[in-house]
């Protein structure tokens, strides 16, 4: 069950690689830009799964979801455009309230997933996964509101010299 490992690596690697440079360089540091890409990454990690695991994203669906083949790609593509728009500062606010509104409408897919067994991303391991999954989801919803939708001005890391 590697994959949440992986989505939380992806999430924060650049935020954390920045902050470890602001304190290094003693440079001010735009938190929402670099948290922004973390999740624009993680996004993009998403759609490519929907087009390398189609024939499992199609099984997280319950059999009564019409047209469920079409909805992943056309979740995937929505996946992909999210994620691009996290890298821009045009649309980076809007796409951030876009990936809290995914997060949210996804997850019914996940608990499905999770409660019949299937086995994809550790939904094989059946209810047990969503206690990996649940506080995964409010993660990724915190982390989408707090560091890429509020707005916080760059902040500059202060070393001990600073503070005396």
């Amino acid at each position: 069950m590697i994959t949440p490992v992986i989505i939380l690596i992806l999430l924060i690697s650049p935020l954390l690689f920045v902050l470890i440079k602001g304190q290094v360089t003693q440079q001010a540091i735009n938190i929402k830009q670099y948290a922004s890409i973390g999740l624009g990454i993680t996004f993009v990690f998403f759609a490519i799964g929907h087009i390398v695991k189609t024939h499992g994203m199609v099984e997280m669906l319950p059999p009564w979801v019409p047209l469920r083949l079409q909805l992943v790609y056309a979740t995937g593509l929505l996946e992909f455009a999210v994620g691009i728009a996290l890298f821009t500062t045009k649309y980076r606010e809007l796409a951030a309230k876009l990936a809290v509104v995914i997060f949210i409408v996804f997850f019914p897919a996940n608990i499905y997933a999770a409660l019949n067994s299937i086995g994809l991303g550790g939904h094989q391991w059946g209810p047990i996964y969503l206690l990996i999954r649940a506080p995964l989801q409010i993660i990724l919803i915190a982390w989408a509101y707090f560091l890429c939708v509020k707005t916080y001005r760059p902040v500059l890391i202060a070393t001990t010299e600073n503070n005396q």
